[in-house]
């Protein structure tokens, strides 16, 4: 497919170290998005990334919970919270994007999960639908109609970005060899996929780009 690139936009979710192999809450087999990303964004004129940026007391932590364990569920804030290892504390090494990642063009990047009582999968919103972080507002005001998405995790942040995008009114393409999962149960980017496709989503690869 040709990529229109007056009103495309590519949307890189997440490729930071900490979702790396040898990170906090890596991604198996997640730096294999990294060339196909640097591959793709040529294609595009608006390049945006979402950046995890945790304070390091945010609810989301096990470690911020006496005697719960990584994996666990709790309520946070009146939602339903799973609970991960610390990971992309804000202006440490592990939230900083993988040196490999092609950061040349980038238009902005918007930061999300600051707010320590609730968590930000999504890339427009916090869980809660509460707070923006002024993504969709941005893509809207330069003219965009089309997302890409790509990154890191398919089952989780790439997920819940694609479902607010389609949600919001864009036409939403998820680059699907340009995405991995975390998989806590062995189906879940599967399924992550099938959700997505459901809601309207158009899955393509690379090489049709």
């Amino acid at each position: 497919m040709e990529v229109n690139k007056e009103n495309s936009a590519l949307i890189i979710v997440d490729v930071q170290n900490d979702f790396l192999p040898g990170g906090a809450l890596a991604v198996g087999k997640g730096d294999e998005v990294i060339p196909v990303i640097n591959k793709v964004k040529d294609k595009f004129d608006l390049i945006v990334a979402t950046q995890d940026w945790h304070p390091a007391n945010h609810g989301s932590f096990a470690a911020n919970h006496e005697g719960k364990k990584v994996g666990e569920s709790i309520s946070l804030n009146g939602l339903d919270q799973i609970l991960w290892p610390v990971h992309c504390v804000e202006n440490s090494i592990g939230a900083d994007f993988h040196k490999s990642l092609d950061k040349q063009n980038w238009r902005e990047v918007f930061k999300k999960g600051s707010n320590p009582v609730v968590d930000s999968y999504s890339g427009f919103f916090d869980n809660g639908r509460k707070e923006k972080t002024g993504l969709g507002d941005f893509l809207k005001a330069n003219g965009i109609e089309n997302v890409f998405v790509t990154g890191l995790a398919a089952d989780y942040c790439v997920k819940f970005t694609v479902l607010d995008a389609l949600d919001l009114g864009f036409n939403t393409y998820l680059i699907a060899d340009a995405t991995k999962g975390v998989n806590l149960s062995p189906n879940d980017t599967l399924e992550a996929f099938k959700e997505m496709e459901t809601q309207g989503a158009i899955l393509v690869s690379s090489s049709s780009l």
